[in-house]
């Protein structure tokens, strides 16, 4: 997923985003580890998204922040 797009989301969207790909990282994990998946790269992909998630939500914490001092 590409930073404009996420950044498009709002911090509902983003907080349900990141429950869904936490859940889709696991098991892909779990597969990986059960039997080798076809492309283990996904796995990566999925980390940096869940990765771009957290930074954006607290980006969005920080500038709150801000604002309310």
């Amino acid at each position: 997923m590409k930073q404009s797009i996420i950044s498009g989301l709002s911090t509902k969207e983003l907080y349900e985003r990141l429950e869904e790909e936490k859940k889709q990282l696991v098991k892909l994990k779990l597969h990986h580890v059960v039997s080798s998946i076809e492309n283990p790269n996904k796995i990566k992909e999925y980390r940096k998204t869940v990765a771009r998630l957290k930074t954006e939500i607290r980006a969005r914490e920080l500038a709150e922040i801000n604002a309310v001092k």
